[in-house]
């Protein structure tokens, strides 16, 4: 996990307008407050984490993705996954919120939610829309593995929710191709589903692929249902 040049009392960099974070790189170590007390990267090496901002706290769409996720955070956890929710709202504010919920709706979020009134982590990670006045984080989803390493990440706009069974999905797809680095998920692909070789890159495996029943073509070879 890379560690960002200067360090703010939350351990994330200062970076300005930050450079966007690419895939299959480490990503920037950080250490803040949380609702469940302090958390660190570091303390989710060797599982998943999903890193999510949202804008603001007691806003209708941010309560409602919270719901769906506490929902399936179950399934999350079955596949070895964290879920860590940010905000640049202060820890009262998030906790004060987290009592809202669990209040007026019945639910209990039991994933830490981290507080970055700093925007250190937030422009760090680019969550912040550097072209805008407004401060609030952006709607977006990262997907870091157990070594620290990005493996997805998912931008939406303010006024769109974002699907917590399509995070999940997501989460499953990267876990399937990562034991398997030779198979890929194809479009409306769910768990449980076949997954689909790569395309062939020799001479030999192109002709190997086009001599199989069930071929439709050398790139493009049947589907296989792996456990």
């Amino acid at each position: 996990m890379s560690t960002p040049d200067n360090t703010s009392s939350n351990g994330a960099g200062q970076t300005g307008a930050a450079r966007a974070l690419l895939l299959d790189c480490p990503v920037p170590g950080f250490a803040a407050r949380s609702t469940m007390g302090p958390v660190s990267l570091e303390d989710y090496r060797g599982q998943w984490l999903i890193l999510f901002a949202h804008p603001a706290d007691f806003t209708p769409v941010c309560t409602s993705e919270f719901i769906a996720l506490q929902r399936l955070y179950g399934q999350f956890r079955q596949r070895g996954c964290a879920l860590l929710g940010l905000s640049v709202d202060s820890i009262y504010s998030h906790v004060a919120w987290v009592r809202n919920i669990r209040e007026k709706f019945g639910v209990e979020i039991t994933f830490p939610i981290v507080e970055d009134i700093s925007m250190s982590i937030a422009r760090a990670y680019g969550m912040l829309d550097e072209s805008s006045s407004s401060t609030a984080t952006v709607r977006c989803v990262f997907f870091i593995n157990p070594d620290g390493i990005l493996r997805a990440k998912i931008f939406y706009p303010m006024q769109v929710g974002r699907s917590a069974t399509e995070i999940l999905r997501t989460l499953v797809a990267l876990q399937s191709v990562a034991e398997r680095n030779s198979m890929t998920t194809p479009e409306g692909w769910q768990p449980g589903d076949a997954l689909v070789p790569m395309a062939p890159v020799t001479m030999t495996d192109a002709d190997s692929v086009d001599a199989m029943q069930d071929t439709p073509e050398w790139y493009f070879a049947a589907p296989r249902v792996v456990n």
